[in-house]
């Protein structure tokens, strides 16, 4: 019923896509995360939304509800149609963590390389915990390659490792695989965080009160996402001059410069 393919981001500034306002202190703005590794992500909702407006914007309003489903009209029984493609969230691939005398390395466990392996269907066995990338650089502590993160010391048990074909742009880089319990710990750090206030009409002074804290995905994020095309539909030409890479606009803050990301499609 449905062709199967998927689409990478890559983040090319930070990117915020959830909460206004957190429920504890009613000023910060918490970004949305996966149930059982606390790494951030994107909805399908919000991935769908960007390129339905992208194509409404690029190629009118027919082809947008031809292949995003048509607009419930005001007293019209049954006027919307099925979105002929389908959007599944975005999960992290590989998030960039700053380590000292790296000072980038990129971080991932086996729950997110999991769903990366179901997704793009690689042959590859999943890398063992604790395993680095080949063209990682660790310290020698104790005769052993050790990276030193903010929290303490992580041993690479299996260092010079060959993961590249879980590197979705074909470049591998500097990279580990911890647990999936350490996962949230390191995710939380690498977090982009900005503090934002808002300035009096007429003094350049913080209205009281209006004090905001912001948390995004960093810059240098890889994610994947699935999609699912109706067969027997024509041909889905989702960017502008019907490539299958483009740069969108993920998620809010766009006016300070969050949410500018790479995005590439295979399959469709």
């Amino acid at each position: 019923m449905y062709n199967k393919a998927y689409g990478i981001i890559e983040t090319l500034a930070p990117v915020h896509v959830g909460a206004t306002a957190g429920e504890e202190s009613g000023n910060l703005n918490l970004i949305f995360r996966d149930q059982f590794t606390l790494t951030g992500v994107i909805p399908g909702s919000s991935i769908r939304g960007r390129f339905r407006s992208e194509m409404l914007l690029n190629k009118g309003k027919d082809n947008s509800n031809q292949w995003y489903g048509h607009d419930a009209d005001a007293g019209v029984t049954d006027s919307t149609t099925e979105s002929l493609v389908k959007f599944e969230y975005a999960s992290v691939i590989w998030l960039p963590v700053f380590c000292p005398g790296q000072p980038v390395v990129w971080v991932s466990c086996p729950k997110l390389l999991k769903r990366y392996k179901r997704i793009t269907g690689i042959d590859d066995a999943v890398p063992q915990v604790y395993s680095g990338s080949s063209v990682l650089k660790p310290l020698t502590v104790d005769g052993q390659p050790t990276l030193f993160f903010n929290f303490g010391f992580l041993t690479i048990d299996h260092p010079r490792q060959d993961l590249k074909p879980w590197f979705p742009f074909g470049e591998e880089l500097p990279a580990v695989v911890v647990a999936d319990d350490e996962i949230a710990m390191i995710h939380d750090m690498a977090l982009y965080r900005q503090s934002r206030v808002r300035l009096d009409e007429n003094e350049k002074i913080a209205v009281k009160g209006a004090f905001f804290n912001t948390e995004a995905l960093p810059e240098g994020t890889q994610m994947i996402f699935p999609v699912a095309i109706k067969k027997n539909q024509g041909e889905w030409q989702p960017f502008e001059d019907d490539s299958t890479k483009g740069e969108i606009y993920l998620g809010g803050l766009e006016s300070i410069g969050f949410g500018h990301c790479a995005v590439e499609l295979i399959g469709i």
